[in-house]
């Protein structure tokens, strides 16, 4: 699976400018949006009257000569998408701010050749919202979401069909393999190095995955999609503030459990950096497109 996943003549390549110095190993966090919400919303305990930012971010990773992207963030149609399927009773709580800056804009502005190969951590709106500006790519997902990519629902906790029910869309499955990775029993080494390597994180989604990126300057990045929505929440064990947990986690008490297997992991590796996708802290600390984590 790994070499039919990354390798061959379908690489998604573009050579660097003169003056630009890209990681052999590394990603860049592209943010589409953002929205302020109260603190509570997003970490269990939080105030409500605090208020902090949660991103809506894609995650492009590049390892020698080929490019991929983690989640596409909000794309080019996602007001048409937002009407269609987003149910009014939810749209006070969930919505986003604009203008929107589509990671497919921004890379063709940057003059990026078209990415060829989209990962998305799970199909909810908010991570698969790009995934029709990307038409020459193979779009990536686990073999345990393809069911609910294949029958859609609408709302914040949905995959729309207006996101993912396009003929045209080349949607592949991702196949697990039974190779351990940092206490996971499940794994899919990307490039056969260990540099980029997804593992399950069921709960969120039937088929949630997660990656891990060790970049070359050695350390290592986790990036968890929507198990928790922030690193506070990872460490006193929760995912979310319950409400929203009712409306977008499919399993509570699974998600708890991939709550805590993020948990292990930092306690074995407390190096590594967790990176959620709505952590507009963690990403701002990191920095964004163009600039690389490296």
């Amino acid at each position: 699976m790994a070499a039919l996943l990354l390798t061959g003549a379908a690489r998604s390549e573009s050579a660097p400018p003169a003056n630009d110095s890209r990681p052999r190993v590394g990603f860049s966090i592209l943010k589409t949006s953002k929205v302020t919400v109260a603190e509570r919303l997003l970490v269990p305990g939080g105030s409500y009257l605090h208020k902090i930012d949660t991103n809506f971010s894609a995650f492009l990773i590049k390892h020698n000569q080929d490019y991929l992207l983690f989640d596409t963030g909000l794309g080019t149609q996602i007001d048409a998408q937002y009407e269609h399927d987003m149910p009014h009773w939810q749209r006070p709580f969930f919505t986003f701010d604009k203008p929107v800056v589509p990671a497919r804009k921004q890379l063709d502005d940057a003059g990026f050749a078209p990415v060829r190969k989209v990962i998305v951590s799970h199909s909810h709106w908010d991570h698969a919202g790009g995934v029709q500006d990307f038409p020459e790519a193979q779009i990536f997902a686990s073999q345990d979401e393809m069911p609910t990519i294949g029958q859609p629902t609408s709302g914040a906790g949905g995959t729309w069909a207006s996101q993912v029910a396009d003929p045209a869309t080349h949607w592949t499955p991702l196949v697990f393999q039974s190779v351990p990775h940092k206490g996971y029993a499940q794994s899919l080494d990307l490039f056969n190095d260990g540099s980029v390597v997804l593992v399950p994180m069921p709960g969120h989604t039937a088929g949630s995955i997660g990656m891990f990126v060790t970049v070359y300057g050695g350390k290592t990045y986790f990036f968890i999609g929507d198990v928790a929505w922030k690193t506070a929440a990872v460490a006193v064990g929760a995912a979310k503030f319950w409400a929203a947990s009712v409306i977008v986690d499919r399993d509570l008490d699974q998600t708890l459990r991939s709550v805590e297997q993020v948990r292990d992991v930092t306690r074995k590796y407390p190096d590594l950096v967790v990176v959620p996708a709505h952590d507009a802290a963690v990403q701002d600390a990191l920095g964004y497109f163009p600039n690389w984590v490296r």
